[in-house]
């Protein structure tokens, strides 16, 4: 049940990040969006979840491109 929960925090939190990349024209949103929507597929485990979410949500703040 929790996956499930990260799963669609993350995907929200991905698809604004596609819309808000593809909008300012900018690519780090964008791939990082991609990746939120589609990473919960391949884990499973709850912490790895967490910790790539958090890398993926802190990385268009941190490359600044």
């Amino acid at each position: 049940m929790n996956n499930l929960f990260v799963a669609i925090v993350a995907g929200a939190f991905g698809m604004a990040y596609f819309v808000y990349g593809k909008r300012q024209s900018k690519f780090v949103p964008v791939i990082c969006g991609v990746l939120l929507c589609i990473f919960p597929y391949f884990t499973e485990n709850l912490y790895a979840q967490g910790v790539i979410a958090a890398v993926l949500l802190a990385a268009p703040f941190i490359i600044d491109y």
